[in-house]
C-alpha cells in the first residue's frame, strides 16, 4: 500500500490542533492537520446565535500569538472566534486539510508507525506517521439520555448543538434540562425572548463574573487556582466538574445564577430522573443545587480575598451584585418532581446535557472499563500518541483556551524528544 510518510498526524483543527501545529512547524516537523469539516468546526456549528466565549480576549492567545484584541477584556462571539482561528492558520501558513474526517488510526504490523485512513473530499487515502496527536477534542457526540425517546413527538426536543435562538421554538413554554454554562445561558436567551422557562438542574458550581475589580478569569489566573494539576486532585468528583455558571452576555458580562434567573421568572427545578410521553419526573433537590452553586462562589471569592491579602495587593472592595447573592433558604427552588408537559404548556424541550469524544477511529486498546481515554499528562500508552484539548489534561485549566499555551508546549517538547531518539 502506498503511503504518504509524515513526521506527525494532528487530528482536528480547532484552537487545540492548531496550536500544536504552530509548535510542529517551528521545529521543522513535517506533519498535517486533518479537520473533518471546516477549521473551528465545533465553534461553527454547536453555538447559537447569541453565543459568547466565557473567557476574556486577552487569554485566548495561542502559541507565537501577542495580545492584538482590540478589546482585550471583551468576549469573542463563535463566529468572531473561528475568524480568528482561521487567520492563525493562515498568518502561520499551517498545513491543514479540511473536510477530511479520519475514518481508522491502526498499527503497521512490524513497526512503531501509524497508518491512518482518512475520507478526503470523498476520497478514501491512507498515510503513515511516525507520531499522532489527537485533538479532535470531547464534545463532537451529543449525549442525550435514552429515556428521551419516551417524550411524545408533538414535544419540539433539541440540543444545546442545535439550538440557534427562540424563532426556531413553536409558541408556548421551554424545558431546558440542564444547567451547567450552555443550560443557564440559554435560559437567560430564552427569557430575553420572553419565553416562559423552566430549568433542570444538577449540581454545578458557579463564580461571579466580577469580584473587586477584575474579571473573574483574572483573579483565577493571579491566584494559580486554574494551575491546580490533575495528578493532585484527591477528590475525583472534581475531575467532573462542570465549569462554572457566568454569563457573557453585556460589554464585560456579569453573573448568573439559578436565583437570577427565578427572579426574571424561570422555574428552577431539581434533576430529571425519567420521562413518559407527556410528563417529567424530577428529583426534590434544586433547593441543594441552589445552595451548592452559592457555597462555590463563597469559596472562591475567600480564596481571592486571601491571595490579596496574602500578595499585599490593593483591590477595591466587593461590588454589589444581586445576582451573586446567596439565596440561604432556597426560596427560588420548586418543589416540584411531577412536570406534566401539556398543563404547563411545554411545546420544546432543550438538552444542555453536554457532549463526548468519539474516539472510535482509533484502533487501540485506549480505554478504561467505563470509556475514559487513559493517558498521563496527554501521553498515552501507546508510543507516540498524544492527547491535547481534554478536559484536566495536565491541569484544571487544560479544558479551557488559556490552557493550551501550556499544554501544546508540553506535548511539542515530547514529540520532538522522541523524534530526536529516534533518529
Amino acid at each position: 500500500m502506498n503511503y504518504r510518510i509524515m513526521d506527525v498526524i494532528v487530528i482536528g483543527a480547532g484552537h487545540a490542533g492548531l496550536s500544536i501545529s504552530h509548535h510542529l512547524k517551528k521545529s521543522h516537523l513535517d506533519h498535517i492537520v486533518f479537520e473533518q469539516g471546516k477549521i473551528g468546526d465545533t465553534w461553527r456549528n454547536q453555538r447559537w446565535d447569541s453565543f459568547k466565549l466565557n473567557t476574556p480576549n486577552k487569554v485566548n492567545l495561542l502559541p507565537g500569538q501577542k495580545n492584538g484584541f482590540s478589546d482585550p477584556d471583551g468576549f469573542s462571539t463563535a463566529s468572531e472566534f473561528v475568524s480568528f482561528l482561521e487567520g492563525y492558520s493562515r498568518v502561520f501558513q499551517l498545513p491543514v486539510v479540511e473536510n477530511c474526517k479520519v475514518l481508522s488510526v491502526e498499527s503497521i504490523p512490524g513497526s512503531s508507525d501509524f497508518s491512518v485512513c482518512v475520507s478526503e473530499n470523498g476520497s478514501i487515502k491512507y498515510y503513515r506517521s511516525r507520531q499522532l496527536v489527537v485533538a479532535s477534542g470531547a464534545q463532537n457526540k451529543k449525549n442525550i439520555p435514552a429515556f428521551a425517546g419516551n417524550i411524545s413527538p408533538d414535544i419540539l426536543q433539541l440540543h444545546s448543538g442545535g439550538y440557534r435562538n427562540a424563532f426556531q421554538l413553536p409558541d408556548g413554554a421551554v424545558l431546558i434540562v440542564g444547567s451547567a454554562q450552555s443550560g443557564v445561558q440559554i435560559a437567560e436567551d430564552l427569557i430575553g425572548r420572553g419565553k416562559q422557562v423552566y430549568i433542570s438542574t444538577s449540581k454545578v458550581a458557579r463564580v461571579p463574573r466580577r469580584y473587586r475589580g477584575k474579571d473573574i478569569v483574572d483573579w483565577l489566573t493571579m491566584s494559580g487556582f486554574y494551575d491546580m494539576r490533575t495528578s493532585d486532585v484527591t477528590d475525583p468528583n472534581i475531575l467532573t466538574m462542570k465549569q462554572p455558571q457566568v454569563s457573557n452576555t453585556g460589554r464585560r458580562g456579569h453573573s448568573l445564577s439559578l436565583q437570577g434567573l427565578a427572579r426574571n421568572g424561570a422555574v428552577i427545578l431539581g434533576k430529571v430522573e425519567i420521562a413518559d410521553k407527556k410528563t417529567i419526573f424530577l428529583q426534590p433537590n434544586a433547593a441543594t443545587h441552589i445552595r451548592f452553586a452559592d457555597e462555590f462562589s463563597k469559596k472562591v471569592k475567600l480564596m481571592i480575598d486571601e491571595y490579596i491579602q496574602k500578595s499585599q495587593l490593593y483591590a477595591p472592595l466587593p461590588e454589589v451584585d444581586p445576582d451573586d447573592e446567596p439565596d440561604d433558604p432556597a426560596i427560588s427552588a420548586s418543589t416540584v418532581t411531577t412536570l406534566n408537559l401539556s398543563k404547563n404548556n411545554i411545546t420544546s424541550v432543550i438538552w444542555t446535557t453536554g457532549f463526548t469524544g468519539d474516539f472510535t477511529y482509533l484502533k487501540f486498546p485506549l480505554f478504561s472499563n467505563n470509556g475514559i481515554i487513559k493517558h498521563s499528562e496527554g501521553i498515552s500508552g501507546i508510543k507516540g500518541l498524544y492527547f491535547l484539548g481534554l478536559p484536566w489534561l495536565r491541569k484544571r485549566k487544560s479544558g479551557i483556551i488559556p490552557g493550551i499555551m501550556e499544554d501544546a508546549g508540553f506535548i511539542a517538547d515530547k514529540i520532538l524528544a522522541y523524534s530526536k531518539n529516534a533518529i
